[in-house]
């Protein structure tokens, strides 16, 4: 029987229907593409979390290409990802502006938090294997090292990352989302919390070490009174603040 050579089409195909594989110079550009627009979304995010880019402040793109030494293009991709997370607020034809937040919308934002952290904890408690609880002590370790250093950014990604490993320990993927998307938008104001309250950022040193050893001890309840304390002892905080944030 004859063989059909790999070069022709049955009566069925098309040249249409066959997938090119992308080539190795296609994957490469896509790949420095997608790195590219991470940097630039992470550099952004950190200079509004850290108060660099101040609320209310206009993102001009030629400024921000500028200091970026990027072209627009990743430049607008950041942005629209930064408006979908509550950040920036998108002007048409005028550029963007990064958000700024009345004091009523933080407290919503903190109720709807709150109840989601302290729910994920009590999950967390019931689904969290032995494994997790040990990279989490580990970041809380590190957490206490940049702690004693004074180092507040380091301090603050530990911290986020030890809240959403145990948002993540939940298992429930509509409860992690919707977290994310929420407290993208508090960012800032829990950055610069911690920033502006010296003896805040201590208390909340002790308040984790009380949760990770709920956590530990696989204590549904404590652990989730204790995130809900956590978060209200921050709101305070930004309530107390606000007018510096």
């Amino acid at each position: 029987m004859a063989t059909r050579s790999s070069s022709h089409f049955t009566s069925t195909e098309s040249p249409t229907d066959v997938i090119p594989f992308p080539t190795e110079d296609r994957t490469v550009k896509t790949r420095k593409a997608q790195t590219l627009h991470h940097g630039v979304l992470s550099t952004l995010r950190d200079l509004i979390v850290h108060g660099e880019l101040l609320p209310g402040a206009r993102l001009t793109e030629a400024v921000l290409c500028g200091r970026l030494k990027v072209s627009r293009t990743p430049l607008r991709e950041a942005l629209k990802v930064l408006s979908h997370e509550g950040l920036v607020e998108i002007l048409p034809n005028r550029g963007a502006r990064v958000v700024r937040l009345l004091l009523e919308d933080v407290r919503h934002l903190f109720e709807v938090i709150g109840a989601l952290e302290s729910l994920a904890g009590r999950l967390a408690c019931e689904r969290i294997t032995d494994a997790e609880i040990c990279e989490i002590r580990a970041i809380h370790y590190q957490m206490q090292a940049s702690f004693i250093r004074r180092d507040l950014p380091e301090y603050f990604r530990l911290n986020q990352s030890i809240h959403r490993r145990i948002v993540a320990a939940a298992g429930n993927p509509v409860l992690t989302a919707t977290h994310e998307n929420l407290n993208a938008r508090l960012l800032r104001a829990r950055y610069l919390a911690s920033q502006t309250d010296q003896e805040r950022w201590a208390a909340a040193m002790h308040e984790h070490e009380l949760i990770i050893d709920a956590l530990g001890g696989r204590a549904a309840e404590e652990i989730g009174r204790l995130l809900q304390e956590h978060l209200w002892h921050k709101y305070d905080t930004i309530r107390a603040h606000f007018d510096r944030l």
